[in-house]
């Protein structure tokens, strides 16, 4: 049986607004996320979940399936990612989809590898763990580099050691969560959690992992796919 995708993309993106259909080089924003897992033939199906009438035609010209309409209260900028998803799994099982396995890739991360999905689905069957979650070592770093304002208002670094590292390569390491999760459907049903316990990570390149939330990032995307850098 081969896992199931889902791409979540609400109608109402604020940082940048309607950022999953801006065209990105030509092609809306999504459609590098779906046209990639199609190219991948790593799923059975590829599912997106939204509550946007444009973005559900989009989805379909490029290729992907829409089998339910997103509820508007699902949709909310409070609606947390673990509710959408559970909303996802139920409709897709009263739909007739069936998986032991979904990944939850995040349309706003467009030049995610193939290999680094599979390799991820393949980390996960061969650990039983309950998700794998896709990560790049993180530059800055909570406890060399990165502050927070203290009671009194003044600086404070957010993480402290006894020995403070002098240089940043010396410091514990960190990685940033990425648009990639893999998921045991039936542990993650059980948990309800986007974070279930027996989490284990997949590194992946910085590069590929850039997530589009900023125009600065709009941008960025932009240089690497005209220069090649990708």
């Amino acid at each position: 049986m081969k896992p199931i995708c889902i791409i979540a993309a609400r109608g109402g993106s604020k940082g940048i607004p309607r950022k999953n259909i801006r065209l990105l080089c030509n092609k809306p924003l999504i459609a590098y996320s779906i046209e990639n897992a199609l190219k991948s033939k790593l799923f059975s199906h590829v599912i997106v979940s939204t509550d946007d009438v444009e973005i559900a035609k989009i989805s379909k010209k490029y290729g992907a399936e829409i089998p339910f309409m997103r509820p508007k209260n699902l949709a909310k900028d409070t609606t947390a990612m673990v509710e959408v998803l559970i909303h996802a799994v139920r409709k897709l099982n009263s739909l007739g989809y069936y998986f032991d396995i979904f990944v939850n890739r995040d349309c706003t991360v467009p030049f995610l590898r193939n290999s680094d999905i599979a390799s991820s689905i393949k980390l996960l069957k061969k650990n039983k763990c309950n998700a794998v979650y896709g990560v790049y070592l993180q530059h800055f770093n909570p406890y060399f580099n990165m502050i927070e304002i203290d009671s009194n208002d003044y600086v404070k670094f957010s993480k402290k050691i006894k020995i403070k590292p002098t240089r940043r390569q010396d410091a514990p390491k960190v990685y940033q969560l990425n648009g990639l999760f893999v998921y045991d459907t039936k542990q993650f049903m059980k948990y309800k959690n986007q974070y279930p316990p027996k989490g284990m990570m997949f590194e992946i390149p910085s590069e590929t992992g850039l997530m589009i939330d900023t125009e600065l990032e709009f941008r960025t995307a932009e240089i690497m796919i005209k220069d090649k850098l990708i």
